[in-house]
């Protein structure tokens, strides 16, 4: 909502028997992210459950941000027509790298999760004041689901068009082989913006500054007031309209 994030706080809830090189590995990772993010953890809490009664460990934070500038107004209740719709980076990455870590699915291509901190690169266009309206992150239900949301809540029809979406080669060609549908892949990385098309060059610029956002692109439009609906324009020239899922692909990952 444009904040500026300064603390975290964290629970964790181990189950018995994990190995503590498995957990400093944990602990190692959060300390690296949170500097690289000006980030501070602030309080913590450990609770240690029985074998059998966990899945290893379980991380529960919270976070506390300021706001750093007081005409910032982001809700997903904001899209307007004529607005654009920006995709910050490559698409299902988060949940393919998942999806063959857990299952042990053996593919040829190096594909890794996109976690990563995007504070600095959003400040950054906040900074520049752009005209952003609405940003979310397509985490859970994917980039399908979240703009479904968004235009619910401002009562629009978003139309995007898959020929501008960012997909890596081996991340479609996974989707293929184990039936998945991109649009409702969980990604963590990447960031759904939806800003004034008069802004969209400005922001693409500034995105691509970062590393990640270089695969920054706009993808669509809110073409006007509506149900809340989402149509995508496919690449065989026709229209497909996406919906929110009634179930998920995988079991809750973020």
């Amino acid at each position: 909502m444009g904040a500026k994030p300064v603390y975290l706080t964290c629970g964790f809830i181990i189950e018995e028997g994990l190995g503590f090189s498995e957990f400093e590995k944990i602990l190692f990772s959060m300390k690296k992210t949170a500097a690289e993010s000006d980030v501070k953890i602030v309080a913590g809490d450990t609770k240690v459950v029985e074998k059998g009664k966990g899945d290893k460990i379980f991380i529960n934070t919270t976070g506390v941000g300021i706001l750093i500038h007081e005409d910032v107004n982001i809700s997903s209740s904001n899209a307007k027509k004529g607005d654009c719709v920006i995709v910050t980076g490559t698409i299902g990455d988060h949940e393919i790298s998942i999806i063959k870590d857990r299952e042990g699915i053996e593919l040829d291509a190096d594909i890794v999760s996109d976690c990563a901190p995007l504070n600095k690169m959003i400040e950054e266009l906040i900074k520049n004041k752009v005209r952003i309206n609405v940003m979310r992150d397509p985490t859970r239900g994917g980039l399908a689901t979240v703009l479904n949301e968004i235009a619910y809540s401002s009562n629009v029809i978003i139309e995007i068009d898959e020929n501008n979406i960012p997909v890596k080669r081996e991340v479609r060609t996974a989707c293929d082989i184990l039936g998945f549908d991109l649009f409702y892949l969980a990604n963590e990385g990447k960031m759904v913006i939806i800003a004034d098309s008069n802004d969209k060059d400005k922001i693409i610029d500034i995105l691509k500054t970062f590393k990640e956002g270089k695969d920054a692109s706009v993808i669509g439009y809110v073409r006007e007031k509506g149900e809340g609906k989402v149509i995508l324009n496919t690449k065989t020239g026709g229209k497909r309209i996406l919906l929110i899922p009634e179930g998920e692909q995988l079991p809750r990952i973020c």
